[in-house]
């Protein structure tokens, strides 16, 4: 692999996980908005759980919405990195159709979340019904972030997409 394609996935990844986790956010403050809850409810909780999961360790952090949202986007990057490299890397998702790459990156999105719902359940020992109703909400955001992933990945490294028909000419 050439290093300008991996710059270039990492670039589009990077672009993919910040576009992601806004429209994420928004998406998700329509939902609580529903709810009649805060909008900024996902990020307080995120703030809240990683000041709970630190502070057994002698690490002292003020929860809330200021270290979530830092938290929020920094996961958010840093996954779209990951997939944006994987894009470029990985041949079968180099060479992929758009629907293979889409539908990989939701996949991806929503298992690489699930450890860090859990971790934010236990550490705010949430209740069975809000842990559910969390798990609920929190699918259907990582759904539309690993859709906007997908997709801006996808344009982003360009280039890359292929029919995988075989061509005639070589």
């Amino acid at each position: 692999m050439r290093y300008s394609t991996f710059i270039r996935g990492l670039i589009a990844g990077a672009v993919g996980g910040l576009a992601g986790t806004m429209l994420m956010y928004l998406f998700g403050a329509g939902i609580f908005a529903l709810l009649g809850w805060p909008a900024n409810t996902s990020i307080s909780i995120i703030g809240d759980a990683a000041a709970a999961f630190f502070s057994p360790l002698g690490i002292g952090l003020a929860g809330g919405a200021s270290l979530g949202m830092r938290l929020y986007y920094l996961i958010g990057l840093l996954l779209g990195v990951m997939m944006g490299i994987a894009v470029v890397s990985l041949e079968p998702l180099r060479l992929g159709s758009l629907q293979k790459r889409v539908g990989l990156s939701i996949l991806f999105v929503e298992v690489m979340s699930l450890p860090m719902l859990a971790a934010g359940t236990l550490a705010l020992k949430m209740s069975a019904v809000s842990a559910a109703l969390w798990f609920s909400i929190s699918f259907v955001m990582h759904l539309v972030y690993g859709l906007v992933l997908g997709l801006v990945t996808s344009y982003g490294v360009g280039g890359e997409v292929r029919d995988n028909k075989p061509s005639i000419i070589p």
